[in-house]
């Protein structure tokens, strides 16, 4: 007979793909996980993970029985937040990780709809523009740059987003005037730190300027933001932060157009949860009521 306890601590290394990471999110010693794991392998009759220095990976019996496991932990935990909540109101807390674009400008100034609705909810935001932001899976709710990959996790299109070229007009008083991308090439250009960016969306400058090294290179947007609206130069931003500003004034408007899309993801076990419900509609209808994003069909 399988034990749903056991099916805990599977999940947590089918997740962590580690051993001691799986015992260390579980609150227990590795050997703990490796006997409770052994101990489910010998009732469910399978191998259920491919052991290496590497990490452990699932087989295909331990993928075919993660799907089941997955279904257990969310009926339980839609229990535990069933019995735990007042009839009709939502509790609890909700983990929303987010590029910190988004997490900024967005999602904490929009909270107020989510807030008013569900008063007793708390909501954390995890801010990063990494593509690995998402891998721990220690989300509620996630908003990914790029369509994640996850095992477990499920992901649909938010909304997409436009951006554009800003510059402060002191900025633009002061240097040779800008009509075609190619006469950026003779101007300070604000990026991305180049090491540290893992998301190919991201690199703008890659396809609009080819060659061209920014010369303030910032690993999040805020510092991008915050440079161009100092005069430093020109950065590419998305149109939700630089047309609200009017610090920033916005370039070729008529001649660049650069699109990149947010996604939406939500691991399968909390789906079922009313709060992650709550969230992730509340994030739609904000998609859809802001004026400078387009909403998915």
């Amino acid at each position: 007979m399988i034990s749903a306890d056991d099916l805990r601590f599977f999940l947590e290394t089918a997740r962590t793909g580690k051993l001691v990471a799986a015992a260390r999110g579980l609150g227990v010693d590795h050997t703990t996980v490796g006997r409770r794991i052994s101990h489910l392998e010998r009732s469910a009759g399978s191998r259920l993970f491919v052991r290496s220095a590497g990490g452990w990976k699932l087989t295909d019996a331990g993928e075919r029985l993660a799907v089941h496991a997955e279904a257990v932990e969310s009926s339980l935990l839609a229990a535990a937040e069933e019995l735990g909540s007042g009839p009709g109101r939502i509790s609890g807390t909700v983990r929303i990780a987010t590029p910190d674009g988004f997490g900024a400008f967005v999602l904490s100034p929009g909270l107020g709809a989510l807030r008013n609705r569900h008063p007793d909810l708390a909501v954390e935001i995890v801010t990063a523009t990494r593509l690995n932001l998402l891998a721990t899976k220690e989300f509620d709710v996630g908003i990914s740059l790029a369509k994640p990959t996850i095992r477990g996790v499920d992901a649909t299109e938010l909304a997409a987003y436009p951006l554009g070229f800003y510059a402060a007009p002191a900025y633009l008083e002061g240097n040779p005037v800008i009509s075609s991308v190619d006469d950026l090439k003779e101007h300070a250009v604000i990026g991305y730190v180049d090491s540290l960016l893992d998301i190919p969306d991201l690199r703008f400058l890659d396809a609009a300027l080819p060659g061209v090294r920014p010369v303030i290179q910032t690993n999040n947007l805020t510092g991008q933001w915050m440079s161009a609206v100092a005069g430093l130069g020109v950065a590419v931003l998305p149109m939700f932060v630089g047309e609200p500003d009017r610090r920033l004034v916005r370039i070729l408007a008529d001649t660049v157009s650069i699109r990149r899309k947010y996604w939406l993801a939500i691991p399968r076990e909390l789906q079922r949860l009313a709060r992650t419900r709550a969230v992730q509609d509340a994030l739609v209808e904000l998609a859809s009521a802001h004026p400078y994003l387009e909403a998915a069909a």
